[in-house]
């Protein structure tokens, strides 16, 4: 083999642990899989007639770089409808080719090779590893549990600020924690990045699947049009949209200028058909969504009810989302547990410490299967560590 070698570079990228487990799981027969977060429920019906239609009326070709002008303009009135918030669609909205790239495009705008984003973990593992991608480096402050929600550790967030530091990420609803941010916390993370002049990035995708209301709060409700705010958004999650890869980017419009002319040369822009399916799960969408979300409380409530009544087990409540992310005590190693627990039981969960920093010793189980999977899955967990 020539000596020609890849990109040193990509040392940093770390594969997934997730995923690493997942093909250990994907090559066993009969396996109850709970480490993916994706629920059982199967794109609705409308959805699909609606794309369909779209082909038969010519959804084929390129469209703009930042989408249809007719998904932003519905994107713009949803945020009117659940937050109160008025969006320019020609200046400050990206349609993405999912939730994945509107991440991607929008830390690639404000970080640079030697850069240092910080990033509230436990967190879904993509915002620390695009980070790396880019030359950056991945600061990840993990929130403090404190017997009853996790709260931000502000003092650390200050400790961890450098001349470098250009970014600050966090998750709410968090995947893996069903955590959602309070909107005195909203507050105080503006602020904060206000004070230290960063760009502070919200990961909103489930911002539908909230517990105590239609949908959890936007840090759009709080800022203005000069903050460096971004939020990134996907239909994956609230339309059971996964494998159609559609997202979006709502941010000050310098950015989304810029966002929009990184899409050229990433994807071009998302394919014409999904995005005309977009916009009919935002216009006619809603119904199916509280549906969804009763369903889903459901499980998650099972699994809630079934960790805290197993011992060496804590777990928080769950405000949104559809996980669950229990600390195991005495485990040390969560890739170990997990593999063993598959091994044994059949059971696939992620492990924790895939979610970065304060992750150690927990587990994520998504808890958007069927009760026909969750009912054994938790019984088998209990009996685990029970005979441990």
């Amino acid at each position: 083999m020539p000596d020609i070698s890849l990109a040193p570079s990509l040392s940093r990228v770390a594969p997934s642990r997730i995923r690493e487990l997942a093909d250990v799981a994907f090559a066993m027969e009969g396996v109850l899989r709970l480490h993916f977060g994706e629920s059982n429920m199967p794109t609705p019906q409308y959805l699909k007639e609606a794309a369909f239609q779209a082909m038969n009326d010519g959804y084929t070709f390129y469209t703009e770089n930042a989408g249809l002008p007719s998904l932003r303009e519905a994107i713009a009135a949803k945020y009117m409808q659940l937050h109160d918030v008025n969006l320019n669609p020609q200046t400050e909205i990206v349609v993405t080719a999912s939730g994945v790239q509107a991440l991607n495009v929008s830390i690639r705008c404000v970080i640079d090779p030697g850069d240092e984003a910080i990033v509230l973990t436990p967190n879904w593992p993509n915002a620390s590893a695009i980070v790396s991608l880019f030359g950056g480096h991945p600061l990840e402050i993990p929130l403090v549990y404190n017997g009853a929600r996790f709260e931000i550790d502000f003092a650390a967030l200050e400790a961890a600020l450098t001349p470098n530091t250009k970014l600050l990420v966090y998750a709410s609803p968090s995947n893996p924690l069903g955590w959602v941010a309070k909107t005195s916390d909203q507050e105080a993370l503006l602020n904060f990045c206000r004070r230290n002049n960063l760009w502070l990035l919200a990961d909103e995708v489930y911002e539908r699947i909230y517990y105590s209301g239609p949908v959890a709060p936007s840090i759009l409700r709080l800022c203005n049009r000069d903050d460096a705010v971004i939020v990134v958004q996907s239909f994956s999650k609230s339309y059971c949209m996964t494998g159609w890869r559609l997202g979006w980017v709502a941010a000050r419009q310098d950015l989304a200028t810029k966002a929009t002319q990184l899409n050229e040369f990433i994807v071009s822009h998302a394919p014409s058909m999904v995005q005309r399916a977009g916009e009919t799960a935002l216009k006619d969408g809603d119904d199916e969504v509280c549906s969804m979300v009763k369903s889903l409380q459901k499980r998650v409530n099972f699994c809630f009810d079934a960790l805290r009544s197993m011992d060496s087990v804590s777990v928080a409540e769950p405000e949104g989302a559809f996980y669950l992310f229990p600390r195991i005590d005495g485990v040390t190693d969560s890739y170990s547990f997990a593999l063993t627990l598959l091994k044994e039981t059949k059971i696939s969960v992620a492990p924790g410490n895939a979610f970065g920093n304060g992750g150690e010793g927990a587990v994520r189980i998504c808890c958007a299967a069927d009760r026909s999977v969750l009912v054994p899955a938790m019984e088998r967990f209990r009996k685990f560590l029970e005979k441990r």
